[in-house]
């Protein structure tokens, strides 16, 4: 495993993190507390000292999840979640973005963690309305102040979102997540310099494109499980990208590479992504991403 410093945080963490979203139930399989524990556990075999989770995926069952897995380990472990949303069933949430309300999250959060701290707490894909509101992080900052916080960061729900990345000093923010791969190229037009600028860590989440660019579909794959979040974009979009998958497998994966590897190791060659967090349904899974962090590609492979 590969380790780099999270910005301008006195953090390292492992190039590759782990996501948790799956251990909400909205990739169509509930995980049990075991299956938690072996990628988890494994994951700190390999070296992966990163895990990235959401007050939203389920009811903080997937910090529940996360929590008791690394209770034995959690000051190996650094821990980022995220508030502003509340869950009521698959793929129904309400938002909270009120500084009450916030706090309140963060009290639930710690909680189900099982933690006095939380590494990095992320702002979750909110409106710029919500966004802007100096009691929010005026609040954030009297619980890094705490020590309920270490630092505080910005999940950005729009990649082109460079009003939120350039104000993330100004309120605090000492990382940026955002979606970034091989598919999806936006950041780098005006948000990753703005990340270079301001030493802000990136976490780069949906490196795989949803999957797409795990090797496994072919032009002509249809999702259609409603629960499967695929299967709500318009398909003739999917399939638009699906299409170009092939041409990068054909034209820019080497011969015998695992796809999904070099896809989570392209993102990693871009200077200013600091970690890729992909989600896993296995130890098998997770394995595999594990092995981008060694994964060499040549210095033209952008």
């Amino acid at each position: 495993m590969k380790y780099r410093r999270l910005g301008r945080t006195e953090l390292t963490v492992s190039t590759v993190g782990v996501g948790t979203w799956q251990f909400g139930g909205e990739w169509g399989k509930d995980f049990s507390q075991a299956e938690a524990d072996a990628i988890l556990g494994r994951a700190r075999d390999l070296g992966i000292n990163l895990v990235d989770t959401a007050e939203c995926y389920g009811d903080h069952l997937a910090e529940e999840l996360v929590g008791r897995a690394i209770a034995r380990s959690r000051d190996e472990w650094v821990v980022a979640t995220k508030f502003g949303h509340r869950f009521h069933g698959l793929h129904e949430r309400t938002q909270e973005w009120s500084a009450q309300e916030v706090v309140a999250q963060l009290d639930r959060s710690l909680r189900a963690l099982g933690t006095d701290y939380i590494d990095v707490y992320q702002f979750h894909s909110g409106a710029d309305e919500a966004f802007d509101q100096d009691e929010l992080w005026e609040a954030l900052g009297a619980q890094v102040r705490a020590g309920k916080v270490r630092h505080l960061g910005i999940s950005i729900g729009s990649n082109a979102n460079v009003h939120q990345t350039d104000r993330a000093t100004e309120v605090g923010a000492s990382v940026i997540q955002l979606v970034y791969s091989r598919l999806d190229r936006e950041p780098e037009e005006e948000v990753l310099a703005s990340c270079e600028r301001q030493d802000l860590g990136v976490l780069a989440r949906e490196a795989l494109a949803g999957g797409l660019l795990s090797g496994k579909y072919a032009p002509g794959t249809r999702f259609t499980d409603p629960a499967d979040t695929r299967s709500r974009r318009p398909d003739e979009r999917t399939q638009e990208r699906l299409s170009e998958v092939q041409r990068i497998a054909e034209e820019e994966v080497p011969p015998g590479a695992d796809m999904a590897a070099w896809a989570l190791a392209w993102c990693l060659r871009q200077p200013a992504v600091t970690a890729v967090i992909p989600g896993c349904k296995s130890v098998e899974q997770l394995e595999a991403n594990a092995a981008a962090a060694e994964l060499g590609l040549p210095a033209d492979a952008r």
